[in-house]
């Protein structure tokens, strides 16, 4: 058994943030099984609980930040390589700042906290995801691509070309790694953010790394690092592999595979994460298929007063009450909105697209108030989006995301897709109306 781990006791880290100066207490806490890396907001009240997921991704240049609502942590990709090169799956992160410490800029100070606490196995198994195909991502000249791993190396191999041209200090730097605790804490932990010195002068410019000198940061000039020495000739491709560790673990499992990568940034690796996701979405719907439904059509009858022709989902194969919830609909050559929508070109009316999303969220709904003699009826639809025509022979998937559930309101985001091809999305509301009596 490859067992999950987590630490075996708490440990705490001071320090400043990169970006806003800001002073921070960083607390490592054992967590259970199961429970992925969770960071908590101390600071607010309630504390606020962020899972560390590409899910929560908040857009920020230059780093990698995440947020629940209003509420953020910014510059959280330092940290999540250490996570991910220590393999430690489960751990809360407490902190009572808006920014992670960055210490030196490296992962070394979060890899000593973490063996200091002790590294420790959990009764159950690590599950990790094989990258099953080649999935890439590019901006101009810029990419990021996974593959599956070569013959039986189920580990996760790293290439990455860091190009800044022949003028500068930089040049062209190749790296290649093949992770494992031992590598990362030699070869990846102690290299550190860099910057040239124009985008330096502009992030001072915009108020940010105010606080910093020379020796918190390298700090490229024309003919190397001012006031500072380099930890490895090529510590700038090292350091950007340890960005890309930190980002890939938003997937929020290990991966084993091949990642090829050129200039690449956060956004490009947050796509990649974000397409990986999906394949991994697609595989596990694909096995829920071939499993006996949640409900079948019948059940479904016994909940939506919906019947021929305007039952539009057939059935629901995952649900989470209260939570989430995944249906099927089946669409025929047979449908009666076909005979006019068109003749001869026949393509399934988005606003019954939207329907059978909204079916799926009542369900999901009315699952939840089954006892309270109350049923989902459409409120207002927003952020509705059309991707690509609904044919006879494609077979609907709908999911239902539950935003808000009240006494009298709901709120539900949903999407529909075709294989992997995301077909419609929107954010639908619903009002709780007294079902009529038998």
């Amino acid at each position: 058994m490859n067992p999950q781990q987590t630490i075996k006791q708490p440990v705490e880290l001071s320090g400043r943030g990169l970006f806003t100066g800001e002073a921070g207490v960083l607390r490592f806490q054992p967590a259970a099984a199961d429970t992925g890396v969770v960071f908590v907001r101390e600071d607010q009240r309630p504390p606020v609980s962020i899972p560390g997921r590409v899910d929560n991704v908040a857009k920020r240049l230059r780093r990698t930040s995440i947020r629940n609502g209003t509420i953020q942590i910014e510059t959280i990709e330092h940290c999540m390589s250490a996570l991910a090169g220590m393999q430690i799956d489960n751990i809360i992160i407490s902190l009572n700042a808006g920014e992670i410490p960055s210490f030196d800029g490296s992962c070394l100070p979060f890899v000593a906290k973490l063996k200091e606490a002790g590294i420790v196995a959990l009764d159950k198994s690590r599950e990790v995801f094989r990258i099953p195909e080649t999935v890439r991502v590019t901006e101009g000249d810029s990419y990021v691509m996974a593959a599956p791993p070569t013959d039986d190396n189920e580990k996760l191999e790293i290439v990455f070309d860091l190009d800044y041209g022949a003028r500068g200090a930089i040049g062209e730097q190749i790296f290649k790694i093949q992770l494992t605790p031992e590598t990362f804490e030699r070869q990846v932990a102690p290299a550190r953010t860099f910057v040239p010195q124009s985008e330096a002068e502009q992030f001072r410019a915009a108020g940010l790394g105010k606080h910093l000198t020379y020796s918190d940061i390298l700090v490229f000039g024309e003919y190397g690092p001012i006031e500072n020495d380099l930890r490895f000739p090529d510590e700038c491709v090292r350091h950007k592999v340890l960005d890309l560790i930190g980002d890939l673990y938003l997937f929020g499992k290990p991966l084993t595979g091949q990642i090829f990568a050129r200039q690449s940034g956060h956004a490009l690796n947050h796509e990649l994460v974000r397409r990986l996701r999906e394949l991994e979405q697609a595989d596990s719907l694909q096995r829920k298929m071939r499993s006996e439904p949640v409900f079948d059509i019948r059940k479904i009858q016994r909940i939506l007063p919906h019947r021929y022709p305007f039952l539009m989902v057939d059935r629901v194969i995952e649900l989470e009450a209260g939570q989430h919830a995944v249906g099927i609909k089946n669409v025929t050559a047979n449908e009666e909105f076909f005979n006019g929508h068109y003749p001869g070109q026949p393509i399934m009316p988005g606003v019954l697209v939207i329907e059978a999303m909204a079916q799926l969220g009542g369900l999901l709904l009315s699952r939840e108030l089954e006892h309270t003699g109350k049923v989902a009826v459409l409120l207002s639809l927003d952020k509705v989006k059309f991707r690509r025509p609904v044919m006879p022979g494609d077979q609907l998937i709908l999911e239902a995301t539950a935003r808000r559930v009240k006494s009298r309101t709901g709120h539900v985001s949903c999407r529909a897709r075709v294989g992997n091809d995301l077909v419609a999305e929107a954010d639908i509301k619903f009002m709780m109306v007294d079902a009529d009596p038998l």
